[in-house]
């Protein structure tokens, strides 16, 4: 217990300096979006493609992982989507419980694989991430384009063509795409070019925590009220335990099983907040989820790992 909390003690404690800097005005608050925005196009990137250029892939049981995390979210998807008349919510406030319970927070889970596995977890992270965006954002799409508010988003059906522009665009993506191309050809960045991912990569961690911090708001949790603890129960303990059946059942075993349920048991991306605004969402209760998911992976991560270490 103790290496767990000494492993996951400084990722929680950036984040809630984070919070504290925004609160107290430290810094001006235009900084927050253009330093979250430099996070997700260049330094998270920069640190993916360093991780998957230098991954041992061979070794890794890539195959069951994907498997195991893609149906414990599309099993989680579906007894949601099946349970809306039950939930009490309307339209544009269950799609925000569904982005609450699938999505997941790439700075949390790539600042905690980092410091519990060092590069194993890092790599394994980086694969997670490259199938698992893609899946995510499909389902939250078809979701929002269902369940939305319409006059805040495009009649008509999904358009897959510029929902699979927008997935293959992503600099998350790009970045495991192309590591993983150079490690299975064999080839390592220039000279010059790899100091500067190595540098770019370390600012990655520190911004990214820092900016989740800021994106915490703690009134939204009190005024979304049930819809938000239900969410939360889902995300940080159903779908992990979801997870764990599905490794179980893939025969999935070791550090790979213990990645795919902490994977799962990631708080909700604080990117969902722009799309429930963007596509008609209840943005209010988004923003109580993402707010409460982060303080709860606070006692469920660690928790999360008990579990595992007892298994």
């Amino acid at each position: 217990m103790q290496s767990i909390l000494y492993a996951l003690g400084p990722i929680f404690l950036l984040i809630l300096i984070g919070f504290w800097i925004k609160k107290k005005k430290v810094i001006d608050a235009s900084f927050w979006e253009p330093a979250e925005g430099l996070t997700y196009y260049i330094f998270f990137p920069a640190l993916l493609l360093q991780t998957t250029i230098n991954a041992d892939v061979g070794q890794l049981e890539v195959g069951p992982m994907a498997f195991a995390v893609v149906g414990a979210m599309v099993l989680v998807s579906a007894v949601l989507v099946k349970a809306k008349p039950f939930l009490g919510v309307d339209g544009p406030s269950f799609t925000s419980m569904f982005q609450g319970s699938v999505r997941f927070n790439t700075y949390v889970g790539i600042a905690a694989a980092s410091s519990l596995w060092g590069e194993p977890g890092l790599t394994l992270i980086a694969i997670a991430v490259s199938f698992a965006v893609p899946l995510v954002n499909v389902l939250c799409v078809i979701v929002m384009e269902t369940y939305g508010d319409s006059p805040h988003r495009k009649d008509g059906p999904p358009e897959i063509s510029k929902m699979s522009k927008a997935v293959i665009r992503n600099p998350l993506i790009l970045a495991c795409i192309v590591g993983l191309s150079l490690n299975g050809l064999d080839v390592s960045l220039p000279p010059i070019l790899n100091p500067l991912v190595e540098i770019l990569a370390r600012a990655s961690l520190p911004i990214g925590l820092l900016c989740v911090g800021a994106g915490l708001h703690f009134t939204a949790v009190k005024e979304a009220g049930r819809s938000v603890v239900i969410t939360n129960l889902i995300k940080l303990v159903g779908l992990p335990l979801v997870c764990l059946a599905c490794c179980i059942g893939l025969g999935v075993e070791g550090l790979t099983r213990d990645l795919c349920v902490f994977f799962c048991g990631l708080p909700t991306a604080t990117s969902s907040y722009v799309l429930a605004r963007k596509m008609g969402g209840n943005a209010e209760i988004m923003s109580g989820i993402i707010t409460l998911t982060t303080l709860s992976a606070m006692v469920t991560l660690p928790l999360i790992l008990l579990l595992l270490e007892w298994l």
